[in-house]
């Protein structure tokens, strides 16, 4: 080859290759920000009530910097955290107020809903304050609404979050057994105790069906709070508290700390 063409021809090879980096670079560019914000959804128990250290700004949401999604962002330091859980939230208030945050940015949404929707608190005080029968009755009817009407409105919560947040890993985390049974322990019979029990594995179960559906992942929190139950050593969880009854059977900042954040760790 004549030595101008062999000029002319690697000048080509150059252009094309300094054309093609700055084509790649540029669509390197173009590219939208890694998804890698992170949303917090839920009830009181995503939001933290029991654990003390509410934010005053949240109010009666009382967002507490020991809940298990303050301290996931806090050791994880994700691009944005937007904590939107409330205390007494239902599926029909995460769907109103708490998805503004979600968009194509978010990369990991955590939520815990449903128990209210069941009649969680009714539930509990049926059971605390009347018979035996009565509590088994009204878990029953607990039972019913969540195999009849639970399932669509989870359905409707996890489409809206999927399409919101596109990019999205969700994870929603279920509820603790409430007692260690076989113990001697204050308070509510044993009766009552297994039946509570009862009812909360039956909503983790349907929880866990639905959110298989929308290939989202579930976190169980019951083997991590295994021997941390009411009526144990160690519980992680509060009882009946008459001087702050909103705190009644919810987690402390160790069952946050110890039984919730272990397993959004393990499953984010």
């Amino acid at each position: 080859m004549r030595r101008s063409r062999f000029v002319g021809f690697l000048s080509s090879v150059l252009l094309a290759a300094g054309a093609a980096l700055t084509g790649a670079a540029t669509a390197q560019a173009a590219q939208p920000a890694a998804a890698d914000g992170y949303v917090a959804l839920g009830d009181s128990y995503s939001s933290g009530v029991g654990a003390g250290s509410y934010i005053s700004s949240s109010g009666d949401c009382k967002r507490s910097t020991k809940s298990h999604p303050y301290l996931w962002a806090a050791a994880h330091s994700p691009s944005s955290f937007d904590f939107t859980a409330c205390s007494g939230a239902r599926t029909g208030d995460v769907l109103a107020g708490q998805l503004g945050p979600l968009g194509t940015g978010t990369g990991l949404v955590s939520l815990s809903i449903g128990g209210n929707d069941a009649g969680f608190a009714d539930v509990m005080t049926t059971c605390v304050l009347q018979s035996d029968s009565s509590c088994l009755s009204r878990v029953a009817t607990a039972e019913a609404y969540v195999d009849s009407t639970l399932p669509g409105n989870l359905d409707g919560v996890y489409s809206a979050i999927r399409n919101k947040a596109p990019n999205a890993h969700v994870v929603v985390i279920g509820y603790p057994r409430f007692y260690q049974l076989g113990k001697s322990c204050l308070g509510l019979s044993e009766t009552k105790r297994a039946a509570i029990n009862k009812a909360s594995d039956h909503l983790n179960t349907v929880i866990a069906q639905r959110v298989a559906a929308h290939g989202f992942t579930f976190g169980d929190v019951r083997t991590t709070f295994t021997g941390h139950e009411l009526c144990s050593g160690s519980p992680w969880l509060h009882s009946v508290n008459w001087l702050n009854i909103g705190e009644s059977y919810h987690p402390t900042a160790a069952g946050q700390s110890g039984g919730y954040l272990p397993v959004l760790n393990g499953a984010a």
